[in-house]
């Protein structure tokens, strides 16, 4: 699914896939971004999607891709939208190891970040990079279905454990304060992501009662 297809969001499914990501965060210390988090969301197209509620202009969930083309140079591992708002949200996975985010250095105290963490960042400024390039054009609007879109970056890698509170604060601070372009860049362990989808799932069931 290399291109945006039309979704119909069920949040019933949706919640009880979320689930089974605790099950397995739960389960297994450490994940291998091929082996075991790209397969995960791939058979998980509803908690796919409301991975995209961390964007606030993004309501319906009604447009997803995997594995998807920016413009034949890049590929974002996964892509939800909202096709009335016009906006997306563009997420790259890595792996949950012990030094997904940061590295020790013996000759230094403070820990460096990790060349994992680096490259799944600078994918990310890539596309955003890309997006800018073509906007405007004609391919942009075939693609998008619209000459402009409003976007979002997500990088998930690491889980929680690995780090220390120094260490969380920063990526803490490299989250709220990261923006490219006037685009944001949130990045976050597996374990923050699903204590935010827990946030996002209440206030879903809070304003949606029946629909769920």
């Amino acid at each position: 699914m290399k291109n945006l297809s039309q979704f119909k969001f069920n949040p019933g499914i949706g919640f009880r896939e979320f689930a089974e990501l605790q099950q397995l965060l739960q389960s297994r210390r450490y994940l291998s971004e091929r082996d075991d988090i790209l397969p995960f969301f791939r058979q998980r197209e509803h908690l796919s999607a409301f991975l995209s509620y961390l964007h606030p202009r993004i309501l319906r969930y009604d447009r997803i891709a995997f594995e998807f083309d920016i413009f034949g140079d890049f590929k974002s591992d996964l892509v939800v939208g909202d096709s009335v708002t016009q906006s997306y949200f563009f997420v790259e996975f890595e792996d949950a190891g012990a030094e997904s985010i940061f590295l020790s250095n013996p000759n230094r105290s403070t820990p460096e970040w990790a060349p994992r963490f680096e490259r799944g960042f600078s994918q990310i400024i890539d596309w955003f990079c890309k997006l800018d390039e073509m906007e405007k054009t004609d391919s942009f609007e075939d693609k998008f279905g619209s000459r402009s879109i409003d976007y979002m970056g997500l990088l998930v890698i690491g889980r929680s454990h690995s780090l220390s509170p120094r260490e969380r604060r920063r990526l803490k601070w490299r989250r709220e304060n990261t923006v490219v372009n006037s685009k944001h860049i949130y990045c976050m362990t597996f374990d923050e992501l699903s204590e935010d989808l827990q946030v996002g799932i209440e206030q879903y069931q809070f304003v949606n009662p029946t629909d769920n």
